[in-house]
């Protein structure tokens, strides 16, 4: 709403001072005018960057009329920070629908983005790109920033999982006869009865898991598949699926639905972060309000460079000198219980150990259980140095939050309940459908998309994920870019990347046979006979 204040008495904001806290992440900036009325709402990568580029000089005397006009009129501008580019799309379109500002072109119109509709009523259900939501009992998703890559992978998915796209209510076989559909292996034909009900409803149910976020193994094996295409010299196949897995990147990213009221960010996220962790408290009933908050995750894409990420959040907002990585060294293969097991032992047996060490009279010789101590002495340690490690110290968290359901839960109870910390609050969130589970009780919370303290738990949780992928990346690219293999005659880049995937090292590489590394496409059985041999020798 426009300011109530009279536009003679209003204090114009010093802009090139307000730009010092806007921050390098993507987001949508609105610019308003002297009566607080909103004149121009756009979208950023960079909102530093790009708001900084309307009060150089050089933009205004290069600029176009119109948007000479534009900078004229600026007085002051709101900003709303997003996770990532499509929903700069998604909030830019909206906020345009809701203000109509003077200087915008696109978006002005009643063209709305794309969802995906089924009707699980119907006979023979069928999915299906619409612009409007009604109440009609159906289920949409969405809504989706890129549309051909929406309609790309709502094709694919019709296609892999045999489903119809044929209009009739209920197909007879009337139309069957004039459809090519089940000819291609494009469709399950349920029209003649070629599959049940039954067997056709699970593949619905699968492809709406897949649009709910269940496609990670769907993009696993197609990238799998795109390396293989591409090992094989197949260029046109390996570059038909990177534009694939493109469109299912640019279609399933994370994204909120952005409603009005709570559902769109706001301005000041400080003090909202703050009104957030008190709906935290108030839907897990907790003793006291979550300041601190610490959350865990596994990244385990393949059997080599198992990792881990712990992301802490004070007051709502992440405090990001406080993230830590770790390498997951008790667990071998895939084990996502173990390794949570490992990962919140390591860091809270560290932060026990460096308290007993900087209080040894307190912590060793009390009657107190080791949480009960902890919790007097956190305003004490807290920020003092430890003496075995001569770091800062830092204290407990008001809650845990593990990424996974039940078991990964029950496993990281199981190692604080070792440590004495059994009564420290502590939940699981599951992905799938955003359940949260807690010690001893069988059913889970579901809350509300629309609950800010479901999105707080949504924050940590994709923060944790973020910063665990990451290590992983950056450990495999370590592997790859620094390798004994470099030195052997007859290895290029691809033939050491596609040699690493396989083994995971050179240590592993070595224990080989000459038959198993030759069975990596591009490398002879010679080769690896003169491969094996280099590494023998040195």
């Amino acid at each position: 709403m426009p300011d109530p204040v009279p536009a003679s008495a209003r204090v114009k904001p010093d802009l090139l001072k307000k730009l010092q806290d806007v921050p390098h992440q993507p987001g949508v900036y609105l610019h308003r005018d002297r009566l607080g009325t909103v004149i121009y709402v756009g979208k950023a990568k960079d909102l530093r960057k790009r708001l900084s580029s309307y009060f150089t000089p050089a933009r205004s005397r290069l600029a176009d009329r119109k948007t000479r006009a534009l900078i004229k009129s600026i007085w002051d501008f709101d900003l709303h920070v997003v996770r990532n580019e499509p929903e700069s799309l998604l909030l830019e379109g909206k906020l345009i629908k809701e203000y109509r500002p003077r200087y915008n072109v696109d978006f002005r119109d009643d063209k709305r983005f794309l969802m995906v509709r089924v009707h699980l009523e119907e006979p023979w259900p069928r999915f299906g790109a619409v612009r409007v939501r009604k109440d009609d009992g159906a289920r949409y998703f969405g809504p989706f920033a890129h549309s051909g890559a929406l309609r790309t992978v709502l094709a694919w998915l019709n296609k892999r999982l045999g489903l119809r796209v044929c209009r009739p209510l209920r197909p007879s076989e009337a139309d069957f006869k004039h459809c090519s559909n089940d000819v291609i292996k494009n469709c399950a034909a349920p029209c003649v009865d070629r599959i049940t009900r039954e067997a056709y409803m699970e593949r619905v149910d699968e492809a709406c898991g897949f649009f709910e976020g269940s496609h990670k193994s769907a993009l696993t094996a197609l990238e799998a598949e795109m390396t293989k295409a591409a090992e094989n010299l197949e260029f046109e196949r390996a570059a038909e699926l990177r534009d694939m897995l493109e469109s299912f990147r640019k279609t399933l990213s994370p994204m909120r639905k952005f409603t009005r009221g709570r559902g769109v960010p706001r301005t000041e996220p400080a003090h909202h972060a703050v009104w957030d962790v008190e709906d935290l408290q108030d839907a897990l009933q907790l003793p006291s309000p979550p300041l601190v908050m610490e959350c865990f995750d596994i990244s385990n894409i393949s059997d080599n460079h198992i990792v881990a990420s712990m992301v802490r959040f004070k007051n709502g907002l992440p405090e990001t000198a406080q993230y830590r990585r770790y390498r997951i060294k008790s667990v071998k293969g895939q084990n996502d219980f173990a390794s949570m097991a490992e990962v919140v032992r390591r860091r809270y047996s560290r932060i026990l150990l460096e308290a007993s060490s900087s209080e040894p009279s307190d912590l060793e010789f009390s009657q107190e259980s080791p949480l009960e101590a902890m919790r007097r002495l956190d305003t004490t340690l807290e920020g003092a140095t430890s003496k075995s490690t001569g770091r800062s110290m830092v204290r407990l968290p008001d809650l845990v939050v593990v990424d996974g359901g039940k078991g990964q839960l029950s496993s990281a109870v199981a190692e604080l309940q070792r440590l004495g910390l059994g009564e420290l609050p502590i939940i699981g969130l599951a992905k799938q459908r955003e359940e949260i589970f807690r010690p001893g009780q069988s059913d889970p919370i579901l809350l509300p998309h629309t609950r800010a303290a479901l999105k707080l738990l949504q924050r940590i949780r994709d923060e944790a994920h973020r910063w665990a992928n990451g290590y992983h990346q950056l450990l495999m690219k370590r592997r790859i870019g620094e390798s004994l293999l470099d030195d052997v005659p007859g290895i290029s880049e691809t033939r050491k990347a596609a040699i690493l995937r396989k083994f995971g090292s050179v240590l592993r590489l070595r224990k080989s046979t000459p038959e198993e590394l030759a069975t990596i496409p591009g490398i002879s059985l010679r080769l690896a006979t003169e491969v094996l041999a280099f590494l023998e020798s040195h």
